[in-house]
């Protein structure tokens, strides 16, 4: 049955391949063609790698993952925080890899917040105070942008672009606020950002509410999740988190009452970059790992076995999906985890107080196996959803479909 449009959301802690599937869904033939694809959480944290059939390679991170498919359109909605400066330079390095028109197939919905050099030097700046304990981050100002946006109505916002003097009295105010708070950050002169960001209004569509129902009508989009639903600010373990909402909530809201398919993407073993709890984790499991590496913000890139326990987890959390794609199909067998020492499920809440108890619980967990993940149907099947898509490489050709999506 085809649903029309799809929402890609990572059960995981990131990094399954939600920006392969992405791809596939836009360049596959046969069905109607895919007319955009909707961003809806995160920013330039975001590492979607996507391999053409051709060898060309592109992490996404604001741009669409069906970006390489002629036509399709990017859509950063209102839950973006937008970084004009890191999107300059991926549209470039598109550009190196034959794609000259991303930024003309490029709408940025007006309310979105900006990520500014001023949120970078406050992100990085935190987390080294933070010495031994740090979080993990991705050192690109994502979650600083949020958290000044809280406390600040002024925050930045994409629509500023439009009138300097309105960005200008935006970015001094968040400048001075940066420095007051960590004088020694090194931070740009506000007329150099103002100039930048200018020149991103004048480069790209800015566009406001009634933009995105206009293509939610001509259809289908596809809606492109970052990271995972086990870093969820709200549900994920606490304070291994990131500032923004992963679940398939934000496309819901968008989408207003439209119907989508809801498509959870899982690797055939369990991933984590950086620190908090990872119960299945197992260093001897070495696995060939070309575009997730060591990262001196993230930490190291772990991997573990699979934990259907913390998949189950996701779906409750996030209101279930509709089926499953498994990534990285073509990997070794791993354990299957259907529950830990400790737990035999468990709890899903919205509360900061109990999702920081739960995750000092999570630490110091084992792992329950009770069988072998050997194929994407193993996996699905410890889910308890239908599976629709395997992965066995990176390009979209190394898709197998199971059914029409």
């Amino acid at each position: 049955m085809n649903h029309g449009h799809t929402i890609v959301v990572d059960l995981g802690y990131g990094d399954a391949g939600k920006g392969t599937v992405v791809d596939w869904l836009c360049a596959r033939e046969g069905v109607r063609p895919v007319r955009a694809v909707v961003r809806f959480n995160g920013g330039a944290q975001a590492a979607h790698n996507v391999v053409t059939p051709d060898g060309r390679h592109h992490t996404f991170a604001q741009f669409g993952s069906g970006t390489f498919t002629p036509g399709v359109r990017t859509h950063l909605s209102r839950f973006m925080m937008v970084d004009p400066l890191a999107l300059a330079s991926e549209a470039d390095h598109l550009r190196a890899l034959g794609v000259p028109d991303a930024l003309e197939r490029l709408t940025v919905e007006g309310d979105a917040l900006l990520t500014t050099p001023y949120h970078r030097a406050a992100n990085r700046a935190r987390e080294l105070a933070r010495g031994a304990a740090r979080h993990g981050s991705c050192g690109m100002g994502v979650g600083e942008t949020a958290r000044y946006a809280l406390a600040h109505p002024d925050a930045p916002r994409v629509a500023d672009c439009l009138s300097p003097s309105r960005l200008r009295r935006a970015l001094t105010a968040l400048r001075t606020r940066v420095l007051e708070e960590f004088p020694l950050a090194e931070v740009p002169p506000v007329e150099d950002c103002v100039a930048a960001f200018t020149g991103f209004a004048s480069a790209v569509e800015i566009v406001g509410d009634p933009y995105l129902r206009r293509l939610l009508a001509e259809g289908p989009v596809v809606f492109e999740g970052a990271q995972g639903v086990l870093l969820d600010e709200l549900h994920g373990f606490h304070p291994y988190t990131t500032w923004s909402t992963t679940t398939f909530a934000n496309a819901l809201e968008l989408l207003d009452g439209a119907d989508a398919f809801r498509l959870g993407v899982v690797r055939k073993y369990a991933t984590r970059h950086g620190h908090g709890p990872f119960v299945t984790e197992d260093p001897d499991l070495a696995f060939p790992e070309p575009h997730n590496t060591a990262h001196v913000w993230q930490g190291a890139f772990r991997r573990g076995h699979f934990d259907a326990i913390a998949l189950r987890y996701a779906l409750r959390a996030s209101g279930g999906a509709d089926a499953l794609a498994v990534t990285h199909a073509d990997a070794p067998d791993v354990h299957l985890c259907t529950a830990y020492k400790g737990f035999d499920t468990l709890p899903v809440h919205a509360d900061l107080t109990a999702q920081e108890s739960l995750t000092r619980a999570l630490l110091t967990e084992r792992p329950v196996y009770t069988g072998k993940v050997s194929s994407p149907a193993d996996a699905a099947a410890a889910l308890g959803l239908p599976l629709v898509l395997e992965s066995h490489g990176p390009a979209h050709t190394d898709k197998k479909a199971l059914s029409l999506i």
